[in-house]
């Protein structure tokens, strides 16, 4: 075993502690990593706040992180001692289900296994990256390209492959019309990554406020959604929307910006029931979809297109001291856009 420094909490809405951990013996397909930036997701507050009721105590939190390998197994044949990786929120399944074998593993018919608050097959709860090392399977470590500070990466193994991955999936680009609904951590790189592949984006916010924000990521248009007006003058507009927030929203209103054969992609959960009419779809054929964020190899595509575009988030780096000051942060929004901890101050 390896015992390293990690912010745990010991309970519901407790604040972080400092506190060693152990992780596992290299296993002949395992890669030890040297954790040097653990972004900050939503998702972690909460986890932290046990707001889905699942939460297990005491808990690392932390799923989207950057390092250098320190030692492989015996098997390894991907990384070898040295190289920049990232891990996100998925650290093991099955590897034999249907899903599995078509590369789509967060669809595990076992039941993924994610990087904290999970249950691996061997019955040991995970730890996240909150921590200075970890121990992952190969097949769950990705290779940072070199142009990529591992700094602004951290955030892309989760928020820039939540982002990443419905655009592709619906065929952003080109001749296509989008809106990003919220210019938050994973708004912010939808809009970029959208502009990338080549379509018109409009970003949609609450307020005025983002809007140079938004222009400078590459929105084509910016309109507040506090402004009644913005339904009605976008109505029949795009060919889709994503929805990047955790609010709940009037999704009526929001399907009615759709064109013909529409879709309105739900990226972020807001926790709630959602409601709406069957006829705001059925009078365009339109839909209403979900997803969470991209397998394994379209996680490589999106550092590998990130690299290539120059797309990294806005970051600001944090001390480990500062992690309970962040998330009240984080729940006021009071970020831009996304936080990060370096993993060298503990």
């Amino acid at each position: 075993m390896c015992k390293v420094h990690a912010l745990s909490v010991p309970s519901a809405n407790a604040p972080f502690e400092r506190t060693m951990i152990e992780r596992r013996e290299l296993r002949p397909d395992d890669v030890l990593i040297d954790i040097k930036y653990s972004g900050v997701c939503h998702t972690d507050v909460h986890m932290v706040h046990n707001n889905g009721g699942y939460s297990q105590f005491p808990m690392v939190p932390g799923h989207e992180m950057t390092g250098i390998v320190e030692a492989v197994g015996t098997k390894v044949t991907k990384f070898v001692v040295g190289d920049r990786v990232g891990v996100g929120p998925l650290v093991n399944s099955c590897g034999e289900c249907e899903n599995c074998l078509r590369g789509e593993n967060m669809f595990c018919k076992k039941g993924m296994v994610m990087m904290y608050n999970s249950v691996d097959y061997d019955g040991n709860i995970t730890y996240g990256s909150y921590s200075q090392k970890i121990v992952v399977k190969q097949n769950y470590v990705l290779q940072i390209p070199d142009s990529l500070g591992l700094d602004v990466a951290s955030p892309l193994l989760c928020a820039g492959a939540t982002a990443y991955y419905p655009l592709k999936h619906w065929g952003v680009g080109p001749g296509k019309k989008v809106a990003i609904v919220g210019i938050g951590g994973i708004g912010h790189l939808a809009i970029k990554y959208a502009h990338a592949l080549g379509a018109e984006v409009t970003a949609l916010s609450q307020t005025m406020d983002k809007k140079s924000d938004a222009l400078s990521f590459g929105a084509d248009h910016y309109y507040a959604t506090n402004d009644p007006d913005t339904f009605s003058t976008l109505a029949s507009q795009f060919d889709v929307i994503f929805n990047t927030t955790s609010a709940s929203l009037n999704l009526d209103a929001y399907v009615s910006m759709l064109n013909i054969n529409g879709t309105f992609v739900i990226i972020g959960d807001s926790g709630k029931p959602n409601q709406f009419n069957t006829l705001s779809l059925l009078m365009g054929r339109r839909r209403i979809a979900a997803t969470p964020g991209g397998d394994l190899l379209e996680t490589q595509e999106m550092l590998d297109f990130s690299a290539e575009h120059g797309i990294v988030p806005e970051i600001e780096v944090i001390h480990t001291n500062q992690i309970n000051e962040a998330f009240e942060r984080l729940i006021r929004n009071d970020v831009r856009y996304r936080f990060v901890i370096d993993t060298s101050t503990f």
